[in-house]
């Protein structure tokens, strides 16, 4: 009888246990079920408002640069936010001539406008003014930075097909990067998510919040499926910026610096073993921090972020970048708190952020939506040293490019000299004969006269009344030019070579 019981026990045991089992396996198949239709719901409430844009691009040829390259035609995504505005990057529609956005399972294309663009943030603003195209569609709103390690989804129109693309990936690190579009230096997420050409521009998702705009994948051939976002205290400084219409982009206080993590140079500055921060190497004249700070001033903390050894700031519990970051959270006019330490002496002042003034090198910016300047004098075409010239080499230009060029990058601007003028090529003609192979010339004086930038050079050129005109580089070659034979034969070397105009445009008030 006890081993009858006990047997009916044990069954009885065996069967409650799997109808527990069966129970448990149940619910979790309706929760998955329900957590499922949940994000099939979310999924259906975002993909309305991501949006496929069409371009069709004409970019100068900084080699020609009275002519446009092929046009070319891409795709890139964008995303719905309030007032009937659509955030993409700013290389989707970069010399744009034509833009269009199509909504998703809408086969027509809309004619679209940009409204906003910020180069420097690779962020652009456009719009559809064609009625009730945004009468379905919800705007987006912008979140905060995931953690590290969060899940985000990714939605964009990536080539390979045509419908909404979706990828799901890990925030897995947030630091300062060098944008690829303009060059900046801001803060950017990467994420493991797979992104493509078409990407660009399309909305990081979490919690139906944009939590980032996708903007590049890593281009060095060594990383797979990782890609960068402009996160959200960017994207909310453009808006911000945008409320006026006119870009002011983010502040440059002026100053540039070194970090100090050599124990030895810490003290020679007068910093003890508790102190951090960076020395000043550089403070350019006219800009915010001139007169106030001083070269081997040490920045010990930005407002409320202390600076490390290494330059790098805290803003998140796991999350260190550079102290630029401190800066860029402000707009243009506000006022900055710097704590700094001279001679061991620590001191505070307040630095009024002013709109950025390029770079402070020898080269020029990045230029986009406008045309290059130029000057053709006796077959010689001269140009900007800038950094549309240099890329121009491709994509690899850091290697390609003239190692002039390249130095020049290094060079503080001056009072006397903003950038640098090249004879960039000769057209061969008999007012240059013996110059024909000369190319990417760096041109440091005009009859003995130094060159302070283009505008300057230009005007020399063409209020000339000398009998010749002497370029010289640094290196004291020289090109010189009969200046009565240049002017004869402009017409000719215009008409031979097909050119429009002997300079650009926009280079004098007079055009």
């Amino acid at each position: 009888m006890n081993k009858v019981n006990h047997f009916k026990v044990n069954n009885y045991t065996s069967i409650s246990h799997r109808l527990i089992l069966l129970f448990i396996l149940s619910s979790s198949w309706l929760v998955t079920i329900n957590s499922v239709h949940a994000s099939n719901e979310e999924i259906a409430e975002i993909q309305d408002s991501v949006i496929k844009i069409y371009t069709t691009q004409a970019t100068p040829d900084y080699f020609t640069p009275w002519t446009l390259l092929t046009p070319r035609q891409s795709t890139g995504t964008g995303a719905v936010i309030k007032n009937n505005l659509i955030m993409t990057n700013a290389h989707v529609v970069a010399n744009a001539s034509y833009v269009q956005a199509q909504k998703h399972n809408d086969p027509r294309r809309y004619q679209a406008r940009v409204v906003f663009i910020s180069h420097e943030a690779d962020l652009a603003m456009i719009t559809v003014e064609e009625p009730g195209f945004f009468d379905e569609l919800e705007a987006l709103p912008i979140g905060d930075l995931p953690d590290p390690l969060q899940e985000v989804s990714v939605y964009g129109y990536p080539i390979g097909g045509k419908s909404l693309s979706i990828t799901k990936g890990i925030l897995s690190r947030t630091e300062h990067q060098r944008y690829a579009h303009a060059g900046a230096f801001l803060l950017a997420g990467q994420i493991d998510a797979a992104i493509n050409p078409g990407n660009s521009g399309g909305p990081v998702i979490v919690d139906k919040k944009i939590v980032g705009i996708v903007m590049q994948t890593n281009g060095n051939g060594r990383a797979e499926n990782l890609g960068y976002f402009v996160p959200p205290s960017v994207i909310k400084h453009v808006l911000t910026d945008a409320t006026d219409g006119i870009n002011d982009g983010f502040p440059d206080l002026g100053f540039r610096t070194q970090n100090l993590e050599s124990p030895s140079a810490k003290a020679a500055f007068g910093l003890n073993k508790d102190e951090n921060g960076v020395v000043v190497i550089k403070v350019f004249p006219d800009s915010p921090a001139a007169g106030i700070l001083k070269e081997n001033d040490v920045i010990l903390s930005i407002d409320d972020f202390d600076i490390a050894e290494d330059g790098s700031i805290k803003i998140g519990q796991n999350v260190l970048t550079d102290f630029k970051y401190a800066i860029d959270l402000h707009n243009v006019n506000e006022k900055i708190n710097i704590t700094y330490s001279r001679n061991g002496k620590i001191a505070k002042t307040k630095l009024v952020a002013e709109k950025a003034k390029g770079n402070y090198n020898m080269v020029l910016a990045e230029n986009f939506d406008s045309l290059p300047q130029y000057y053709v004098y006796g077959g010689v075409v001269f140009v900007p040293l800038n950094m549309n010239l240099i890329k121009r080499w491709g994509s690899e230009w850091y290697k390609s490019a003239p190692i002039n060029f390249l130095s020049a990058r290094n060079e503080w601007r001056t009072p006397d000299k903003d950038h640098y003028v090249v004879a960039l090529r000769v057209l061969p003609a008999d007012v240059n004969l013996g110059y024909h192979d000369l190319r990417n010339w760096i041109v440091d004086t005009v009859n003995g006269e130094p060159i302070g930038n283009f505008t300057q050079f230009a005007n020399k050129l063409k209020n000339n009344t000398d009998d010749d005109l002497v370029f010289r580089n640094s290196l004291g070659y020289q090109i010189v030019i009969n200046h009565e034979q240049a002017i004869e034969s402009q017409d000719k070397i215009l008409s031979q070579y097909r050119i429009p105009s002997p300079y650009s445009k926009n280079l004098f008030n007079d055009n």
